[in-house]
């Protein structure tokens, strides 16, 4: 790893190992709010498109137009390209996938989902570095990705046979001699610790890529960087001021749930245990107080801003500011309410008519008000469905408002 860390030094970062979090990204000088501390272009990427995609994206800057606009390719039928820049960009990794894709029975192609195809391209295109068509650099290279945490002693007998299962699949799909199929296997554990979602400026997923280099920077549910995308090349900014020698941290997961959700998503997707500063408070009175704002109930009384926890009865949820007690049924009612509302705003109808699907919205915000803290993320997730609905209308005065109500959410969640 002399040339990684090299390679990082250009940048005025370090490669370090820290005790119980393993390889870290320090930051040898200060950063600054709004910088980018590193960026990276992915080692493999691949579009969200399969054969069920009503939409397909380009393989090469992930753009997604009419269908009838992006261009084929001719030979295997399942790579799109929405000009010739991107197909020549594409061009030496896609030759040699096409051989491959395009002599495959019709049964095999029903199974390349972009999981399938982002591990072809990672062993095509290490077959391309290792026959010097392509160059490798410090930051570029097979050896990189070998080094990433795979976690197999930590996953589940189901999950081992599926890695197998689709390790064999590609095996099937290349015919390489000597092929190390328990490699394969191991890679697809790679992949779903380390690989990254990328997307759009509007935060909608739009394909998939390895980063082994950005892969390195760990975890914090109060992290100082933040991993953004423009097109497939993926970015680290600053969020915070970060002084030399201080460890570069991003959040993989969504930071605005409470303590316990955040550590399970963190347990059961990347296989640890968070021990921020954050998650360090659980159980302690601030925990307490943060989940029931974020998940819980508000008090009945419109004067108090207080948190409700459950009564030692059982039977309704007790302010803890004012004392006031909300019944269990009165709650049960209203949830039962959303939870029919819910459905209806995901029917086919309703996702397709943006004015219908703020007008029943708007009718689970207004249930929300009555039920939730104003701070609570079910109340903010329902304002942002009504924002991007009065986006897509340009309805852009009301989208700004809506935008504003956003904003003491996540000041919260930040501090």
């Amino acid at each position: 790893m002399e040339d990684l860390q090299s390679g990082l030094q250009n940048r005025k970062l370090s490669l370090s190992t820290l005790p119980e979090k393993g390889r870290s990204l320090l930051a040898t000088r200060d950063f600054y709010p709004g910088e980018v501390i590193i960026s990276q272009e992915p080692y493999v990427c691949v579009p969200n498109n399969s054969s069920v995609s009503p939409q397909k994206r380009c393989d090469g800057c992930f753009t997604t137009i009419n269908n009838n606009v992006l261009s084929r390719c001719s030979r295997c039928q399942l790579a799109f390209y929405c000009g010739t820049a991107c197909q020549r960009s594409e061009w030496k990794l896609h030759r040699l996938e096409c051989e491959v894709l395009s002599s495959l029975h019709k049964y095999k192609r029903k199974s390349l989902t972009p999981s399938i195809r982002l591990m072809l391209r990672l062993y095509l295109r290490r077959k391309l570095q290792n026959d010097k068509i392509i160059p490798s650099t410090a930051m570029d290279n097979y050896n990189l990705v070998e080094a990433l945490v795979a976690h197999m002693s930590d996953i589940t007998e189901e999950q081992l046979v599926l890695y197998a299962q689709m390790a064999n699949l590609v095996n099937s799909i290349l015919e390489w001699p000597g092929i190390n199929i328990k490699e394969i296997a191991e890679n697809f554990s790679k992949f779903a610790c380390n690989a990254h979602t990328i997307c759009d400026s509007e935060l909608r997923p739009v394909g998939t890529g390895l980063y082994p280099v950005i892969s390195i920077i760990n975890h914090s549910c109060l992290p100082n960087s933040v991993l953004v995308f423009e097109g497939s090349s993926a970015l680290v900014r600053a969020v915070q001021h970060i002084p030399s020698g201080t460890e570069v941290l991003i959040s993989y997961i969504e930071t605005a749930e409470s303590t316990m959700t955040r550590q399970k998503a963190l347990k059961e997707q990347y296989l640890f245990t968070c021990t921020c500063p954050r998650c360090s408070k659980v159980g302690q009175y601030d925990d307490i107080q943060e989940s029931a704002i974020l998940e819980g109930y508000k008090c009945k009384s419109e004067k108090c801003g207080g948190f409700l926890l459950r009564t030692t009865d059982g039977k309704g949820f007790q302010c803890q500011g004012c004392g006031l007690v909300r019944d269990k049924e009165e709650i049960k009612r209203i949830t039962t309410e959303i939870k029919l509302l819910s459905e209806d705003a995901s029917k086919p109808s309703a996702t397709c008519n943006y004015q219908e699907a703020i007008s029943i919205y708007k009718r689970i915000e207004k249930l929300q008000t009555e039920l939730f803290h104003p701070l609570s993320i079910n109340l903010m997730h329902t304002r942002e469905k009504i924002l991007k609905s009065l986006m897509e209308l340009e309805h852009w005065t009301e989208a700004l408002a809506y935008c504003k109500l956003t904003i003491p959410f996540y000041q919260s969640v930040s501090c």
